[in-house]
């Protein structure tokens, strides 16, 4: 696939926004026969630091075996995914993943054109940092935003008529994306070097596709062993998973 090409896709494959989606949190959650037990981590870690990349373009916290699992379908730019971070991320961690019983897997999704730099800079830092690199991220979120809502029109278009490798890196001085991954260990030789990666770029791609082939068309979504729910903040989808362990 062409630079151009792969570019023109993940522009194509862009939802149709961050929202809040109305609901009363119900969808699909099937209580255990008995409540989930509790699975004691690794020894010497915790499972909120038992991190992994998946195959599915995403990355995972928690027990990999855990009963039940939380797929979180999310943008780095989309202010209600912000609104779950803030208010769901400590307790999701504290009270379901730190116990076994819930993993939680977060994937990325285009919505704005600064999420695709974004994503790839998140990607290129790997599973370790990913998690807390998300939560600083929304902390900054305005900010980074606030940069291309105060850039003058004519300078987006011209970002915008760049060749792809040369779009992600005008987005990424632009936004600050640059210095914000420096100062947490990502040179920017490299960062210029992930932005520029075409494999990486296509299997971005593949994923938008693939996640918009199962159902994901607002941010966040959230999947529950499986089943789309209708939550959309922590109030909603709390209830949803203490169902879920029983």
């Amino acid at each position: 696939m062409k630079h151009s090409v792969a570019l023109a896709a993940l522009i194509a494959l862009t939802l149709a926004g961050c929202s809040k989606k109305a609901g009363d949190g119900a969808g699909g959650v099937t209580a255990p026969a008995t409540p989930i037990a509790a699975v004691p981590p690794p020894a010497g870690k915790q499972w909120t630091d038992v991190v992994a990349q998946t195959p599915e373009g995403g990355y995972r916290m928690g027990n990999p075996n855990a009963p039940v699992k939380l797929i979180e379908y999310a943008s780095f730019t989309c202010p209600h995914c912000q609104l779950f971070a803030k208010t769901g991320i400590d307790p999701l961690k504290k009270k379901y993943i730190s116990t076994g019983k819930v993993s939680w897997e977060f994937r990325s999704v285009m919505i704005h054109g600064q999420d695709a730099p974004i994503t790839l800079l998140m990607n290129c830092r790997g599973a370790a940092p990913f998690f807390t690199l998300t939560e600083q991220l929304y902390a900054n979120q305005e900010a980074i935003v606030q940069k291309f809502i105060d850039a003058p029109k004519a300078e987006l278009e011209r970002i915008a008529s760049l060749p792809p490798v040369d779009n992600f890196k005008a987005q990424a001085e632009l936004g600050g994306l640059y210095s914000f991954f420096g100062a947490r260990g990502l040179p920017r030789a490299q960062a210029e070097a992930c932005l520029a990666n075409q494999k990486a770029v296509d299997q971005l791609t593949a994923w938008q596709t693939k996640y918009q082939e199962d159902g994901v068309s607002s941010t966040p979504t959230f999947f529950i062993n499986g089943e789309q729910q209708t939550a959309a903040e922590w109030e909603q989808l709390e209830p949803l998973l203490a169902q879920a362990v029983g």
